[in-house]
């Protein structure tokens, strides 16, 4: 008995629900037929804004902007049997004793993305956090900081938010705000 008012009290909630807040009985619409979808598709084709557009002029800019090589933009370190690329520029000093360390890598070493070798290596290297305004070369370091890079006995590789970046060095103030040189 409980079981034929559990099932009757569910039927009756899931017909409640089916027919609206309401009580208003739903609606029911045809189902678009292919002929329907086919004259929506050709009026869409003849009104297609694409094809009032003008032809663009000049060269191509994917031919012109093609992807550099990975390998011939970015210097390779080497040690202990890791191997990890750093952009071309970003290490900012590079000791003599480090020099056979660099676009060296010998066979068979593991390729590693750039936090894991710098944790394995941090007695040799040395990070320093820049701008983008020194990355581009429009800002200085701080006083004493270029000193510092002088003293140090380590590698010096650039970084921004701890990932490598180039470095171009400090072009004085003869540069606009894009860093071009005036």
């Amino acid at each position: 008995m409980r079981r034929q008012f559990a099932t009757a009290v569910l039927l009756s909630a899931s017909l409640l629900s089916f027919a609206g807040a309401d009580g208003e009985k739903p609606v029911f619409r045809d189902a678009a037929t292919h002929e329907d979808l086919v004259q929506k598709l050709r009026s869409a084709e003849q009104n297609d804004p694409m094809k009032n557009l003008a032809k663009s002029e000049g060269k191509d800019p994917s031919a012109e902007n093609r992807p550099q090589n990975l390998l011939e933009s970015s210097d390779l370190i080497s040690f202990q049997g890791l191997t990890t690329l750093v952009p071309k520029r970003a290490i900012i000093k590079l000791p003599e004793a480090f020099k056979e360390r660099i676009n060296n890598p010998p066979a068979g070493n593991r390729v590693v993305g750039w936090l894991e070798f710098y944790s394995a290596n941090r007695g040799w290297i040395t990070t320093v956090e820049i701008t983008r305004a020194q990355a581009g070369g429009r800002e200085d370091f701080a006083e004493g900081v270029a000193g510092q890079f002088e003293e140090s006995k380590n590698m010096i590789v650039a970084v921004l938010e701890s990932g490598p970046i180039s470095y171009m060095p400090y072009r004085g103030e003869e540069t606009d705000k894009k860093g071009e040189l005036k």
